[in-house]
C-alpha cells in the first residue's frame, strides 16, 4: 500500500475544523463558534442554520469538497481532532454514515486494513475497532472503554421502515452489562418503552456515549435519511462532506470549502475537459479512438523517460435498449468497435447492471485493470459504472445518449477527472481530460456539461466555466453559453417565405423571422449540419446563399475575450527572504528567525482564569447545577452538558502525576523546545496549579484534556512573545540590508499563473454593475467594503488608460491566489497586485481611517519588502479614498 501524504487542501480543512472545535470548547456554543470562524478563515461571518429536532448549540457543519477531492481520507483524519479538540476524551463513538451498500463495503474494509491510508488516518485517534451495524449490537464494555468505536452504516439502514433500525431500538440481553451502574442523571437520559421501562438497546447505548456523526455524501441524505432519527442517538455534533452541499432546503454550514483549481494544483483531477461535440456516432466514436492513441503514444514517450505505465481507457456511455425501437446500446457500440473501428474483443469490457465487466478483470488480473497484463481500453456502459470505482487510466468519456442522463454524466466525468495516486506528466496533454459528445448542438452540450460540474462534481460555476473548453478552435465561436463569448445578431431581408415549425427546437432557438418584414434574424452561427438543415427550408438558391452569408458574418461576428491568465502569461511577484546560518530562505514563518527559545520555569504560573475553568469542570463532571443565568448562556448548555454526559459514560484510566507529566509534554509539539525544558516547565505548572486551586491528581487526571490546552495556551503565548522580539529585532534594526533581500536572479517567486486563483467569494456586483476588463484573472474575488471596490475599479481605469498593464485582487488566508507578507504573528495579504508596463511590481493596500493605526505593522513590513528590492517593487497603503496616491508610483 503506497504512502499517503495529506495535499495543502486536506491540511487546511482540517485545521479549520480544529479551529472550530476549540472554539466550541471555550465558547461552550456551536452558533457562535461557527461565525467566528467563518469570521476568521473568510474575513467575513456565516450565519448558522441549526438542524431541526437538535439542540441548536450543537456543533454541526459541512467541508465541501469536490469530486476527486478525497473526502473518506478527511473524515478519517477528524476522528482524531474529534476525540482531542471537541469531546475532550480518549476514546468515543463515531457514527459514520454512507450512502450505499457498495461504498459501506468499500469504507468498512479500508477503515480495517491495517496498511491502509484511512486506517492510519483513523489510528492517530489511538485504539480503534470499526463494525458495521450488525457488529454493533453485540458491543460491549471493554471496546467501549478501551478504543474509539467506528460503526459504519448505510443512510437508508436509518429511515424508519427498516428493519434495521426497528433492532437498533429492541432489547438486547448482549448489551445488558453496557447498562450496569448507570447513575440517575444517565437513566433519566435514556429512551423508555411504554411502561417506562429503560431499553436495552443499541439506541440507548448510543446516547449514553453521545455519537459524533458524520455524514458521507451528504447532498443526499435530506431526502434518503430523517435527520429526527440520528436525533434520537442524541449525537455529539453532525459533520457532513460533500462537494454539492444544500442551500435551500436546510443550508449546511459550510466551515471549509475547497474549490476544484486546488485540486487541480495538487494534481488530484486532469484538466482542462476538452469538448468535442460530433453530429455522427461513428465520427464520435473514430474521433476518441484517434485521440485515445495519441495520448498512448504520448504515454509510452513518457514511460522510457521513467514515468508510470499508463494505459489510457475510454469510457463510453451507450444508450438503453429497447425492443420498440432501434437505439445505439452497449452491444450496438461494441459492434461498432470491433467491425468499424478494429478494436480487438480483449479490449473492450461491458461494465452494466447485468454485465460485470469490471468485476471479472478483477479477478482474472492481479491488480485488476490496472494490471499491465490487461488489455482493455474501451469500457462501455449505460447509466453509470460501480461506485467508487477510481482509475487514472481513464482520461476519455464519450456520450452516445448526447449528455441525456443527468446522473450517468455526472458520475462518468467524475471518473476521467479523478487522478487517485497519479502524478502530473511533463506533456500537458495527459494532465486533461476529453470529452467527445454525438450533438449537433456545441453551446448547448458545453453548457449542459459545465451544469453536471457544478451540480454533480461540486465545481464553482465560474471554475466549471474555466475548465470546458473547445478542443477545436473552430467549436470555440459556437460556445456561446460562455461568458467570455460576445455575439452579435446578423439580419438579413428574404425574398421567400420560410417555414421554421419543422425545425429541431435548438436550432429554433438561434433563429428568428418577421413574418411581416421578412427579415430573417441569426441570433448565433450555426454549424456546418444546422446552416444545410436551414437552407432544406427553402427553394431558392440566393435565398440559400443569403443564409449562408448570414452564417460566415455571424460566426466572424464572435467576439472572445481572453483574460491575461487565459493567454498564458504570468505575474512573479519577489518573495522576502532572510539569511539563516548562512544561507538564505524563505520568510514564511516567523520560527525561520535565529531567537533564543526555552520554556523559562520561572513563568510557569497558571493564571486565575485557569483555575476557575478546572474547578467549573469539576462540578460538571460530578453532575452538579449548570449555572444558565447569564445572557446567551442556556445555548452554552450543550457544551456543558456534553462534557458531563461524557464524563459519566467514560471513566478514564487513571493515571499517576508521572505518566500525566509525560503526557502533557508530549503535547507540546513545539520541536525548537527541548524534551527537559518541556519537562520543567509542565512539572512546575502542574505543582503550581495543585497547590493554588486545590487540585488532586484524580482531578488532574479527569481534566487532562482541559489542562493540554491551557498549557497549550500558556506556551503560546510565551512563544509569541520570544518571536515578536526576535522579529523587531532582526528586521528593523541596523544593518537589516544584510540579512533580508527581495529579488534578484535566485530569489523565491510567488507566481499567479493559469489557473492558481481560487476566491471563496467571487465579486458578485455587489457594490456596482462595473464590470472589470483588466484584471489579471476572469475571476475576481469579493471585496470587503465600498471603499476597496473604488480602490479596485481606479487601478482598473488606469490599466484601461495603459498606465499599467493588469492587475490582481489578492486573496486572503490559505488559499491559491493569495501572496503574503509575513508578520511575527501573522501574514499580511495585501489587498491588489499591480503590474507595470516595465514589469515592476506595486503593491497597494487600502485601509479605512478607524484602522489606520494599528495597521502599522502592516505598513512597516510592507515598505520593507519594497525599500529591499532594489527598485523592483513598490509598496503603498491608501486611506480616505486618496487614490491618487497610486499615480505618483507610476
Amino acid at each position: 500500500m503506497p504512502s499517503f501524504t495529506p495535499k495543502k487542501y486536506q491540511k487546511s480543512a482540517l485545521q479549520s475544523m480544529e479551529q472550530y472545535f476549540r472554539k466550541c470548547q471555550s465558547m461552550g456554543n456551536a452558533d457562535y463558534a461557527f461565525q467566528e470562524v467563518t469570521r476568521e478563515l473568510n474575513g467575513q461571518k456565516s450565519d448558522f442554520t441549526p438542524l431541526t429536532g437538535f439542540d441548536r448549540a450543537m456543533p454541526y457543519f459541512c467541508l465541501r469538497i469536490p469530486t476527486g477531492g478525497g473526502k473518506t481520507y478527511l473524515a478519517s483524519k477528524a476522528v482524531a481532532l474529534v476525540n482531542q479538540h471537541l469531546l475532550h476524551t480518549e476514546h468515543s463513538v463515531i457514527l459514520w454514515l454512507v450512502p450505499s451498500t457498495a461504498i459501506k463495503d468499500q469504507t468498512l474494509k479500508a477503515l480495517k486494513t491495517l496498511d491502509h491510508p484511512y486506517h492510519l488516518a483513523l489510528r492517530e485517534a489511538g485504539q480503534v475497532s470499526v463494525m458495521d451495524l450488525e457488529g454493533a449490537k453485540n458491543l460491549n464494555r471493554s471496546t467501549l472503554e478501551t478504543s474509539t468505536v467506528v460503526i459504519v452504516a448505510t443512510r437508508q439502514a436509518f429511515q424508519v421502515e427498516k428493519e434495521e433500525i426497528r433492532k437498533v431500538y429492541e432489547s438486547s440481553g448482549a448489551l445488558m452489562p453496557l447498562f450496569d451502574s448507570l447513575t440517575p442523571l444517565q437513566k433519566e437520559g435514556l429512551l423508555k418503552d411504554e411502561d417506562g421501562n429503560i431499553q436495552l438497546s443499541l439506541a440507548n447505548a448510543l446516547r449514553l456515549r453521545r455519537p459524533f456523526v458524520i455524514v458521507d455524501e451528504a447532498h443526499n441524505s435530506r431526502t434518503e435519511l430523517a435527520f429526527d432519527t440520528l436525533a434520537k442517538f442524541n449525537p455529539s455534533g453532525i459533520m457532513e462532506l460533500t462537494a454539492t452541499p444544500d442551500q435551500t432546503k436546510t443550508p449546511s454550514n459550510v466551515l471549509h470549502s475547497v474549490s476544484a483549481v486546488e485540486l487541480k494544483a495538487e494534481e488530484m483531477i486532469k484538466l482542462l475537459i476538452q469538448l468535442e461535440c460530433v453530429s455522427d456516432a461513428e465520427k464520435c466514436l473514430a474521433y476518441a479512438i484517434d485521440q485515445r492513441n495519441q495520448l498512448d503514444e504520448l504515454a509510452q514517450e513518457e514511460q522510457r523517460r521513467g514515468a508510470k505505465y499508463l494505459r489510457p481507457l475510454v469510457l463510453i456511455q451507450a444508450e438503453k435498449k429497447f425492443k420498440t425501437k432501434e437505439t445505439r446500446h452497449t452491444e450496438w457500440v461494441k459492434q461498432q468497435l470491433i467491425e468499424n473501428h478494429n478494436i480487438a474483443e480483449d479490449e473492450i469490457v461491458i461494465a452494466t447492471g447485468s454485465e460485470k465487466g469490471l468485476e471479472g478483470l478483477d479477478k482474472e488480473y492481479e491488480g485488476g485493470i490496472f494490471s499491465r497484463e490487461c488489455s482493455v481500453k474501451f469500457i462501455i456502459t449505460q447509466t453509470a459504472l460501480a461506485e467508487g470505482w477510481d482509475c487514472p487510466y481513464a482520461y476519455i468519456l464519450v456520450s452516445i445518449a448526447e449528455l441525456a442522463s443527468s446522473t450517468a454524466v455526472e458520475q462518468l466525468l467524475g471518473r476521467v477527472l479523478r487522478q487517485p495516486n497519479a502524478k502530473c506528466f511533463e506533456t500537458e496533454e495527459l494532465n486533461r481530460s476529453y470529452s467527445y459528445v454525438v450533438s449537433k448542438n456545441f453551446s448547448a452540450t458545453a453548457a449542459s456539461l459545465r451544469d453536471r460540474l457544478v451540480a454533480g462534481a461540486g465545481f464553482e460555476k465560474k471554475e466549471a466555466n474555466q475548465f470546458v473548453a473547445a478542443k477545436k478552435q473552430e467549436q470555440l465561436r459556437f460556445d456561446t453559453s460562455h461568458p467570455s463569448v460576445t455575439i452579435r445578431p446578423v439580419e438579413v431581408k428574404l425574398h421567400e417565405e420560410l417555414d421554421l415549425k419543422a425545425l429541431p427546437t435548438p436550432l429554433k432557438k438561434k433563429v428568428k423571422l418577421n413574418k411581416k418584414t421578412q427579415v430573417f434574424t441569426l441570433n448565433e452561427p450555426l454549424t456546418y449540419e444546422e446552416e444545410e438543415e436551414l437552407k432544406g427550408c427553402v427553394v431558392m438558391e440566393d435565398t440559400k446563399e443569403l443564409i449562408s452569408q448570414a452564417n460566415r458574418t455571424s460566426q466572424e461576428a464572435v467576439k472572445i475575450f481572453h483574460y491575461p491568465a487565459q493567454l498564458g502569461e504570468v505575474i512573479q511577484v519577489p518573495q522576502m527572504m532572510v539569511l539563516i546560518d548562512g544561507e538564505l530562505r524563505l520568510f514564511d514563518e516567523p520560527e525561520a528567525l535565529d531567537y533564543p527559545w526555552e520554556l523559562p520555569k520561572g513563568l510557569a504560573i497558571p493564571i486565575e482564569e485557569d483555575i476557575r475553568s478546572i474547578q467549573q469542570a469539576d462540578i460538571i463532571t460530578e453532575g452538579g447545577v449548570i449555572d444558565v443565568t447569564q445572557e446567551g448562556a442556556i445555548n452554552a448548555k450543550f457544551g456543558l452538558k456534553l462534557e458531563r454526559d461524557l464524563n459519566l459514560a467514560y471513566i478514564p484510566e487513571h493515571w499517576n502525576e508521572a505518566k500525566l507529566s509525560a503526557w502533557f509534554c508530549y503535547q507540546i509539539k513545539d520541536q525548537a523546545i527541548t524534551h527537559s525544558s518541556k519537562r520543567a516547565f509542565v512539572s512546575e505548572w502542574v505543582s503550581q496549579i495543585q497547590g493554588i486551586g486545590n487540585i488532586d491528581v484524580s482531578k488532574l487526571n479527569r481534566h487532562k484534556f482541559l489542562i493540554r490546552t491551557l498549557i497549550e495556551k500558556h506556551v503560546t503565548r510565551l512563544r509569541k512573545e520570544a518571536i515578536q522580539t526576535a522579529y523587531q529585532d532582526y528586521m528593523f534594526t541596523e544593518g537589516v540590508e544584510e540579512r533580508v533581500m527581495v529579488g534578484g536572479e535566485t530569489g523565491h517567486k510567488f507566481t499567479f499563473d493559469s489557473i492558481s486563483y481560487a476566491p471563496i467569494r467571487d465579486y458578485g456586483f455587489k457594490y456596482s454593475g462595473y464590470i472589470f476588463k483588466k484584471h489579471f484573472y476572469e475571476r475576481i474575488g469579493e471585496f470587503d467594503s465600498d471603499e476597496e471596490f473604488l480602490c479596485a475599479q481606479y487601478i482598473d481605469q488606469l490599466a484601461e488608460k495603459g498606465k499599467i498593464k493588469y492587475w490582481v485582487r489578492n486573496l486572503e488566508g490559505k488559499r491559491l491566489g493569495a501572496f503574503p507578507l509575513q508578520m511575527a504573528d501573522s501574514r499580511f495579504y495585501p489587498d491588489f497586485i499591480l503590474v507595470h508596463n516595465d514589469g515592476r511590481i506595486l503593491i497597494v493596500e487600502y485601509k479605512g481611517a478607524h484602522l489606520w493605526q494599528e495597521s502599522e505593522g502592516k505598513r512597516k513590513i510592507g515598505n520593507l519588502w519594497a525599500e529591499m528590492s532594489n527598485g523592483a517593487c513598490q509598496f503603498v497603503m491608501i486611506k480616505d479614498r486618496n487614490w491618487h496616491e497610486i499615480d505618483f508610483l507610476i
